[in-house]
């Protein structure tokens, strides 16, 4: 069939499937590049999100007023006992 008169049909098509197969292979191997990249990223995003998170927590804790009292008991500065009035001017 490769040897005969009509053999050079023949082998365009073989090489032609060859090539396509060729192309097929190529375009899985950047697929499957492209997945890797991306699930790097996805874990780069989540520890990053993690960190953000405990910085908001450790924010959130500093802020609050026991943790104020705290660190101004030191520089001998009290928070009132009675809260501030409001004053509304009309």
């Amino acid at each position: 069939m490769l040897i005969s008169e009509d053999a050079m049909k023949h082998w365009q098509f073989i090489l032609f499937c060859a090539f396509l197969a060729i192309i097929m292979v190529a375009c899985s191997h950047s697929a499957e590049r492209k997945v890797h990249e991306i699930a790097k990223k996805q874990k780069i995003v989540q520890e990053l999100r993690s960190e953000f998170v405990d910085q908001r927590r450790q924010l959130m804790q500093l802020r609050m007023e026991s943790t104020l009292s705290e660190k101004l008991k030191d520089k001998d500065i009290v928070i009132p006992e009675k809260s501030s009035n409001k004053i509304v001017v009309e």
